[in-house]
């Protein structure tokens, strides 16, 4: 049996959760500007988290925006990911 669109979006969103919690352990801020981007990564995750019951395509939304905003962060040389 197949899984609702409702079940998929739930579940993708954990999943990208759960990965983007995890990176963000790694991060390490470079600079104030930095800092800001990576406040609003974890602000992002915690909408997420927020709208995971409420509006799943929020919730999806958020973490979509967190892991761009990461993405960016590191690019442009504002975050960088620390090597374990």
């Amino acid at each position: 049996m197949s899984k609702s669109l409702e079940e998929e979006l739930r579940d993708e969103t954990l999943k990208w959760l759960q990965k983007i919690e995890k990176e963000i352990k790694k991060i390490e801020v470079n600079d104030e500007k930095g800092k800001e981007f990576f406040e609003n990564i974890k602000a992002y995750i915690s909408d997420s988290h927020y709208f995971l019951n409420r509006d799943l395509i929020r919730a999806f939304e958020c973490v979509v925006w967190a892991w761009a905003w990461l993405e960016i962060g590191v690019r442009v040389g504002l975050l960088s990911v620390k090597e374990f």
